[in-house]
């Protein structure tokens, strides 16, 4: 860290800068405020350790001039006793601590310690809040004909506030979609706020949406905010709305139309300020024609109907997914191994699970450097032996019949379990975390049945 100290007492300055450099910092340090203030102005240093009280400008200006210079900077000031009020002012205009003179050479070197794990904390919470940024920015990769439309559509409806319905095939990226829709209106600055109805119990639902106030059910013993009232400002995605009970429709129906609701169990109206957007895997006017679905409420949904295409009918976009995955997953270096004949493959193929497939393949190929598991895609096997011999199976061989002969239950799961977990680390060069995603097991639990298998030792 680079250290600025301005001091007009020589004994001071001198103490402090010896101090600092024993512990390995970069010192300057300077005796007036004006210079103080000069250097502090550059935006250069990390900490500014200056007096209140000095020849020319105070240090009061060279907090505000460090800020507005580089808001970063960590600014401890330097009183005497008599003069704790203006060190507490200058706490409240943005420095860190302060210290009493006579200085304490302990309580200085502590202090600079703690600044030291500050800067290592706020580092380390840039790199998470990153690393969430790019979790959270999964960009709409395509420009297909039916690509190129949905996202000049996207461009032209995300700064309004009408309610959208996306329509496509479970793992066509429709909450990629609807992150896109966020991302280009003007809520952008708040939390997207996504809800998958099928991942929430029928009997959750409502109070998850809606919020409950304390003693509405047994449990319920406080006061529960439901995810429209943490969307206020922002945007709720309601994924799988084809899974939303009847009995609550009319309900959602009355946010939509009047952007009001009662908490379960309350009686305050709450009132609040969200965009809806709304995705479905199934044809929701047949669920209409069915009775499962209300109309008034279809109708309140299709405002803007966006359809996503599937894969399959947007195979030129393949390639460009294929590379976004491979470099999402930090595996861009392993794009040279793919050639055309592996392209020609993966394009072949009809990705009934869609871009969540592709997802899921590109994950296996980088766990399992196996670049032929495309090759297995075109010819139809999609196992998880694909590309690879030391997983006989079965299946390949036919049905069971009865004259197959098996040993017990137990003991012929447990060989299967041997067989396919020595493939696994087989496969991945003995490398277990591999072996665990490859397998799709946690890796405690792979670890576990080693030990069991006597094939893992601490």
């Amino acid at each position: 860290m680079k250290v600025l100290i301005v001091e007009d007492e020589r004994i001071t300055r001198i103490t402090l800068a010896n101090l600092l450099k024993k512990e390995g910092y970069e010192v300057e340090s300077v005796s007036d405020g004006d210079k103080g203030l000069q250097k502090a102005g550059t935006g250069a240093f990390d900490v500014i350790i200056t007096d209140l009280r000095l020849p020319g400008k105070g240090g009061i200006d060279i907090l505000k001039a460090a800020k507005e210079s580089n808001g970063n900077c960590v600014v401890i000031v330097i009183t005497a006793y008599a003069s704790v009020e203006t060190a507490v002012s200058a706490l409240k205009l943005g420095a860190y601590d302060y210290i009493t003179k006579p200085l304490s050479p302990e309580k200085f070197i502590s202090l600079m310690n703690n600044v030291h794990d500050f800067f290592k904390v706020r580092d380390e919470n840039k790199k998470l809040k990153k690393r969430l940024e790019r979790m959270e920015n999964r960009s709409v990769i395509g420009s297909s004909p039916p690509m190129r439309k949905l996202l000049e559509t996207v461009r032209n409806v995300a700064g309004h506030d009408y309610t959208v319905l996306i329509q496509g095939e479970s793992g066509t990226g429709k909450e990629v979609i609807a992150r896109a829709l966020h991302q280009q209106s003007n809520r952008r600055d708040q939390p997207f706020i996504a809800v998958n109805c099928a991942a929430i119990p029928e009997t959750l639902i409502e109070s998850e949406l809606f919020g409950h106030d304390k003693g509405a059910f047994s449990g319920a013993i406080q006061q529960h905010s439901g995810y429209f009232e943490r969307a206020h400002k922002s945007t709720i995605f309601i994924d799988d709305i084809d899974d939303f009970p009847l009995n609550l429709q009319v309900k959602l129906l009355r946010v939509l139309q009047e952007r009001q609701f009662v908490r379960v169990g309350g009686m305050e109206t709450i009132s609040v300020d969200v965009r809806v957007i709304c995705a479905t895997k199934v044809n929701l006017e047949q669920l209409v024609r069915e009775n499962r679905f209300r109309e008034d409420l279809y109708y309140r949904l299709h405002i803007i109907p966006l359809h996503l295409p599937p894969l399959r009918e947007r195979r030129e976009d393949i390639p460009a997914l294929v590379s976004h995955f491979f470099k999402k997953i930090g595996a861009g270096d392993m794009l040279a191994r793919l050639d055309r004949t592996t392209y020609d493959h993966l394009m072949a193929y009809d990705w009934p699970g869609n871009v969540r497939q592709l997802e899921n393949t590109v994950e296996r190929i980088v766990a399992t450097s196996d670049v032929s598991i495309a090759a297995s895609l075109a010819d139809g096997n999609n196992s998880l032996s694909a590309g690879s011999e030391l997983l006989p199976s079965r299946t390949a061989q036919g049905n069971p019949s009865a004259n197959d002969q098996y040993p017990p239950y137990e003991e012929f799961i447990q060989e299967k379990e041997e067989e396919i977990i020595g493939w696994a680390l087989e496969t991945t060069g003995q490398n277990i975390t591999r072996a665990a995603e490859l397998l799709d097991l946690p890796r405690g639990t792979l670890r576990s049945k080693l030990k069991k298998l006597d094939r893992f030792r601490e």
